[in-house]
């Protein structure tokens, strides 16, 4: 079955890069705008035509539709799909941690990226951006170490099926504080990742969009 493209919307080194990895999985056509909208005006200027936030990842829709916050996006794709397995089932009794820990990725961790750009969004002064980045560090460390504490892996975080909470795990971990401390206090974590790392369906990718890795 042939389907129309998507548009999206993001940049190399960033959590669009889960949402390509999403769609790379299940074979969708797509078109990449890219750029990285916490540094280039024109990137946000670009986006804000979808996105008044000026935010990636921005999914643009064949009929038009926007679709923005990466945990919605990647359920959205993982459900077109049920036969490709990127998410349990409705009747999956593991559906209901799946859902927890994708919005718990969003919201505990992912989110307060958005705080290092620029400090001030918390009302910090500039001059306290080194220690308000080390704070926001130290609590995406506990934050994963409490979501280590909580899971039973098998080869990947819910089981022995790869699911788009994986590919979002495996993004968001390399960005600060980086993938050396989330092995430090995510141990259990850490194989399910290494095995996405070397899925030879994503090598390129990975490669391409994390290519200081």
């Amino acid at each position: 079955m042939t389907h129309p493209p998507l548009t999206l919307y993001g940049a190399a080194a960033s959590g669009s890069v889960a949402v390509e990895a999403a769609l790379t999985l299940l074979g969708l056509p797509y078109t990449l705008i890219e750029g990285a909208t916490w540094a280039e005006a024109a990137a946000r200027d670009r986006v804000a035509t979808s996105n008044p936030m000026r935010q990636i990842p921005t999914l643009v829709l064949p009929d038009g539709e926007v679709m923005t916050e990466s945990a919605a996006i990647l359920l959205y794709l993982a459900d077109l799909d049920p036969a490709a397995g990127l998410a349990p089932g409705l009747h999956d009794p593991r559906r209901r941690q799946f859902l927890r820990w994708m919005l718990y990725v969003s919201s505990a961790i992912y989110a307060l990226h958005w705080i290092k750009p620029d400090v001030r969004r918390i009302g910090a002064p500039e001059s306290a951006r080194d220690a308000v980045v080390e704070a926001v560090h130290d609590r995406i460390a506990f934050c994963w170490a409490a979501m280590d504490a909580q899971l039973s892996p098998g080869r990947y975080l819910l089981g022995d099926d790869l699911t788009v909470l994986d590919l979002y795990v495996t993004v968001v971990s390399r960005f600060g504080p980086w993938r050396e401390r989330f092995a430090e206090v995510a141990p259990r974590m850490l194989a399910a990742v290494h095995r996405v790392d070397n899925d030879p369906r994503l090598a390129s990718l990975w490669r391409d969009r994390f290519p200081e890795d």
